[in-house]
């Protein structure tokens, strides 16, 4: 089976010597035939284009192939850019997407279901050290929320008729 924390590192380091950086590593298909789906950005903040996953995926498949104690036997690799509803997961991304909308999980939330669509409106303190996001609901109430306090956040997308 295949060991995340282990395949996140190796990926990462993979990536990060192409300037690109892991922002998803997401596990899919059957036993039969296991899907990595492997969602990267730009480090210098670009938009990833399809050469930045072709690079990408051959470097992430040589290294694994060359590991068999990372995955078991045969796997297909998917490499893509995050996409529109690409997760929230550091304080550099919060301060990214300050302005932007996102859905929010955290037990902070619970008047409205432990879920809510906000906006972003700052993010601060240092990575790592339990940095500080401040969000805003439909109703203008703001809310500071620990990065620790929410368990799962990503950009919102609307489509526009």
């Amino acid at each position: 089976m295949y060991r995340k924390q282990e395949l996140e590192a190796v990926i990462s380091q993979e990536l990060s010597v192409l300037e690109l950086e892991l922002v998803e590593l997401r596990f899919g298909g059957s036993r039969a035939r296991p899907v990595l789906d492997v969602r990267i950005d730009r480090t210098d903040g670009g938009k990833v284009i399809v050469a930045d996953c072709e690079r990408a995926s051959r470097a992430i498949e040589a290294k694994l192939d060359g590991s068999a104690d990372l995955v078991d036997g045969r796997y297909v690799l998917e490499v893509s850019s995050p996409g529109a509803e690409r997760p929230l997961r550091t304080l550099a991304d919060w301060r990214r997407f300050r302005g932007r909308r996102a859905v929010v999980k955290s037990a902070r939330l619970a008047a409205v279901g432990g879920r809510a669509e906000i906006e972003i409106v700052a993010a601060g303190g240092e990575e790592g050290s339990g940095g500080q996001v401040i969000i805003r609901d439909d109703k203008g109430l703001e809310y500071t929320l620990a990065l620790a306090e929410i368990t799962e956040a990503r950009l919102a997308f609307h489509w526009k008729p």
